[in-house]
């Protein structure tokens, strides 16, 4: 699985400050703030998405893509769970797929097999399959909501 210790953050930083975010890294061992699944996973409260060295690329790219499917006032208000629906939750999985191509050295196949690996589960057994073959409603609440091309690119 990809860490974020594996990575140069300044991308991840530079990614989701596009999107009005920031990027709080917290010290090894300490309890990561706003963090719904605990241990190593990303937190996010307000615009602010935490992570430690150990914490998983996928879960700060999907934590980073619960508050960028938000409008900037809803933002404010989040404190460890954005999720408003399941149309949303799978636009967030979609997206966090689509933001690890957009980083060097990750890659949105890197970011599929670790959400595999930790166990994300999609009708279709895996989450390339869904994302090539199942996730049209997903894309299509992303661009309806101005958050992807009808190319697929990210605004």
């Amino acid at each position: 699985m990809l860490r974020l210790a594996d990575l140069d953050t300044a991308a991840i930083e530079a990614l989701l400050a596009h999107y009005g975010l920031n990027l709080v890294r917290v010290a090894d061992g300490e309890a990561i703030p706003g963090s719904y699944w605990g241990e190593d996973e990303a937190g996010i409260i307000g615009s602010t998405v935490y992570a430690r060295g150990d914490t998983p690329v996928h879960s700060v790219l999907h934590e980073a893509g619960h508050l960028i499917v938000l409008p900037p006032e809803r933002r404010a208000g989040v404190h460890t769970d954005a999720t408003d629906s399941i149309a949303e939750e799978d636009a967030v999985c979609y997206l966090q797929i689509v933001l690890g191509g957009m980083l060097p050295g990750v890659g949105s196949e890197r970011v599929m097999m670790d959400m595999d690996a930790w166990g994300y589960s999609f009708r279709l057994g895996s989450a390339r399959a869904w994302f090539e073959h199942d996730a049209e409603d997903a894309r299509a609440w992303l661009i309806d909501h101005k958050l992807l091309t009808r190319g697929g690119e990210p605004v």
